[in-house]
């Protein structure tokens, strides 16, 4: 059996903002946007993407599921992020080498420190 990682699937109030907001943060391209969809992948032709669709209900818990990025700089990579409109978020993590951030709407994900050596 052959499987392809085709995309990880986000649930979201605003799709078009919040892809808008990630394709910002990770510099990839949008590659389809409609009224209750909206993808972005790291170039038009390359997987994994991510999708975001439209959902009723708003984000109540913390998710079962977040992206970890690895940056060069993590302090810079954070305030950059920051400033693209994520926040801090507490999840109980404690003090870390990792940053905890939410993204516009709620969404956590971790800013890694650089890798040892590069």
């Amino acid at each position: 059996m052959s499987l392809e990682w085709e995309q990880v699937i986000v649930d979201a109030a605003r799709p078009a903002e919040l892809g808008r907001w990630w394709a910002r943060a990770l510099g990839w391209v949008v590659v389809d946007e409609a009224e209750d969809e909206f993808e972005i992948r790291p170039e038009a032709d390359r997987t994994p993407g991510l999708l975001f669709v439209a959902v009723p209900e708003p984000k109540v818990i913390k998710n079962r599921l977040h992206l970890d990025l690895r940056p060069q700089d993590q302090s810079a990579e954070v305030a950059r992020l920051v400033a693209l409109g994520a926040c801090p978020a507490d999840i109980g993590q404690g003090e870390q080498t990792w940053v905890v951030l939410a993204d516009p709407e709620g969404n956590e994900f971790c800013v890694l420190s650089a890798r040892a050596g590069g």
